[in-house]
């Protein structure tokens, strides 16, 4: 396809009636601890990972450093002395309460709302577009609604595709002249494409770092490079999924918002040791505490489980320590999501697989055989008062749960206050718990 006509496909495209905005959070994490410590503005600081060991989040100021998403906190301790950065460990109780108050500020904007991630959501706007002057207008306004409310800076892309407004969402961020909103649906189209000829193909939403590869053998380096690529040529050679990215860099588009997050089809609960585990009692604790987490992901999406996977694992790292890694799976006789059947279930795999002598590292429940409650077929012997009962008591357990704090109501198997839980995950430096918990609440002075 040649340059004129690769320009005239998209301009024609971009007039399509869909509009859509993604509000993304910058640094989240980072911006999320900055709001309740305002000291921080400034200072180079990352979140840290479950048990502080890698970075997850760093600041603008650690990222001018060459830091890396995922570089061990050990590898940067030195960094960290020279140039002061603060290290932080990961509070996602307060992430997720942060989070949600975000969505309710964009769900005053509009009700057809995508929340693609923790820090990202998509937002159809055309229907609402008449309120405002223009796109940047109303992006302008959401980015400041969300500051007022919540503290958190964000930025906002816009585009008549869901590829396009991630795009324009790469621009805002990379370029202050945008001042934090950047609408390519009306952004001239020269300096669309001169845009897209500076951008890397590997920003292109959808597009991963062997892909991204492959195409630059191809002499396809930018994204206006990708544009010139008629989609049929790339779907023969990439598949389907490339053909949809380049129709969605013309303007057409082809992912419509998803207002109701799909179920997931697998969960998975775990978390790494804070240090060497050698007892069975506190990897069953362990076991039990991860299952009850999962059990509480399954009602809260509907569904039940028909089988539960248990592993245990040592620390792979150690290659000079006895390793053992062990799994089994174990179906249940009907499909549920009480905690104290998955907990008992998950219980008798664990005693099948648990070796001593070992240190372990890991253990975890997986959810698997996943089906929807409400449309699951019912068991001609199923008795209905027991398990309505059992619905109701799981009711309160996360009533009591989501009102009180995480845990507060427990199976005795998951351990109690009174237990030293020293397999529970590091976090030598969290922030309290600033918006769930009335004795963590934040003190002016």
């Amino acid at each position: 396809m040649s340059n004129m006509n690769a320009m005239s496909t998209l301009h024609q495209a971009g007039q399509t009636q869909q509009l859509f905005a993604l509000v993304d959070v910058n640094n989240f994490y980072v911006s999320c601890e900055r709001v309740f410590a305002p000291k921080l503005e400034d200072v180079p600081m990352v979140v840290l990972s479950n048990n502080d060991g890698c970075a997850v989040a760093r600041s603008a100021e650690v990222k001018a450093l060459g830091v890396k998403m995922g570089t061990p906190w050990f590898q940067i301790k030195d960094l960290a002395k020279q140039h002061g950065i603060q290290a932080y460990s990961s509070n996602y109780t307060l992430y997720g309460d942060m989070s949600s108050r975000v969505v309710e500020v964009l769900q005053k904007f509009t009700p057809n709302l995508e929340v693609y991630s923790i820090d990202e959501s998509f937002l159809a706007i055309e229907t609402v577009l008449k309120q405002y002057k223009d796109p940047t207008s109303l992006g302008q306004i959401i980015k400041q609604a969300v500051k007022d409310t919540t503290g958190l800076p964000v930025c906002v892309g816009v585009g008549a595709s869901k590829t396009l407004a991630k795009l324009a969402n790469h621009l805002a961020k990379k370029n202050p002249q945008f001042t934090g909103v950047c609408d390519i649906s009306s952004m001239p189209k020269a300096m669309l494409y001169q845009w897209m000829a500076e951008t890397a193909v590997g920003e292109v939403w959808g597009i991963g770092g062997k892909t991204a590869k492959k195409l630059k053998e191809l002499k396809i380096h930018s994204i206006f490079d990708l544009v010139q690529i008629s989609p049929q040529t790339m779907r023969q050679q990439f598949g389907v999924v490339m053909e949809r990215i380049c129709y969605e860099l013309r303007g057409v588009s082809c992912l419509q918002l998803e207002e109701v997050a799909p179920a997931k089809q697998q969960i998975i609960a775990s978390r790494s040791f804070g240090k060497p585990v050698t007892s069975m009692e506190e990897v069953a604790e362990s076991v039990a505490t991860h299952t009850a987490r999962g059990a509480e992901k399954l009602r809260s999406q509907k569904s039940v489980t028909g089988a539960l996977t248990v592993f245990v694992q040592t620390n792979p790292h150690k290659p000079f320590e006895p390793q053992h890694y062990q799994s089994i799976t174990v179906a249940l006789a009907d499909p549920s999501d009480n905690t104290l059947t998955l907990t008992s279930a998950a219980l008798k795999g664990l005693q099948q697989i648990y070796k001593t002598g070992f240190k372990y590292k890991k253990a975890g429940v997986i959810f698997n055989l996943l089906a929807d409650k409400p449309t699951m077929q019912q068991s001609l012997f199923d008795d209905m008062e027991v398990k309505g009962k059992s619905a109701g008591l799981m009711k309160a357990m996360d009533s009591i749960n989501s009102r009180f704090g995480n845990a507060v109501i427990r199976s005795a198997a998951a351990g109690t206050k009174e237990t030293k839980q020293d397999w529970q995950m590091r976090s030598g430096n969290k922030s309290p718990n600033y918006t769930t918990q009335w004795d963590e609440l934040p003190v002016v002075r």
